[in-house]
């Protein structure tokens, strides 16, 4: 993949994740607010004070999450973007560290899906 590809892959993905977190967060009372800037999304968990963040590494056409539960970095296959820690996808990842630091189940399955779009 060209530097092109991963900032369109890239862009893609976080309007999927503010959509998810627009449409989800407030109509089940979930205290989830997100900031973008400059290629970080920062994900409040307003309810625990912590955060997930998402970072762009152009460089290594990665994505980097980090959490409570660790750091963690994801390369994209050609179909997801899949973690090289956990092999989990970054949906499935999402998921997992948004529901642990939250006070919901929260899900973004469906990000994995992002480029089928």
């Amino acid at each position: 993949m060209n530097n092109a590809e991963y900032i369109e892959i890239a862009e893609a993905l976080y309007e999927v994740i503010e959509d998810t977190l627009d449409n989800w967060s407030e109509p089940n009372g979930v205290a989830l607010d997100y900031e973008n800037a400059s290629g970080v999304l920062t994900i409040d968990c307003e309810d625990t004070n912590t955060q997930v963040i998402i970072s762009r590494q152009q460089a290594t056409h990665q994505i980097w999450v980090a959490a409570k539960s660790g750091g963690f970095h994801l390369v994209h296959d050609d179909k997801v973007w899949r973690c090289t820690k956990t092999d989990e996808t970054l949906g499935e990842l999402l998921s997992r560290t948004c529901t642990e630091q939250s006070s919901a189940d929260v899900s973004f399955h469906h990000v994995d899906n992002v480029m089928d779009d």
